[in-house]
C-alpha cells in the first residue's frame, strides 16, 4: 500500500491559500481604484493591514 505524500499535500494547500490571498488583494485594489475620491482615506488602514477594532 502506498504511503501518503504529506509534503505534497501541504504544498498544495499552501499554494491554494496564497492564490486565494492574492485574489482578495487584487480585488481590494481594484475596488479602491473605482472610488478615486476615497482612495486616499481607504489607503491608510490598508497599509497597516488592521481595520477598526
Amino acid at each position: 500500500m502506498a504511503q501518503p505524500n504529506y509534503q505534497y499535500e501541504k504544498r498544495q494547500r499552501d499554494l491554494a491559500k496564497k492564490k486565494k490571498q492574492d485574489e482578495k488583494r487584487i480585488k481590494k485594489l481594484s475596488e479602491r481604484k473605482v472610488e478615486p475620491g476615497e482612495e486616499a482615506s481607504a489607503a491608510k488602514p490598508a497599509e497597516g493591514e488592521t481595520g477598526p477594532a
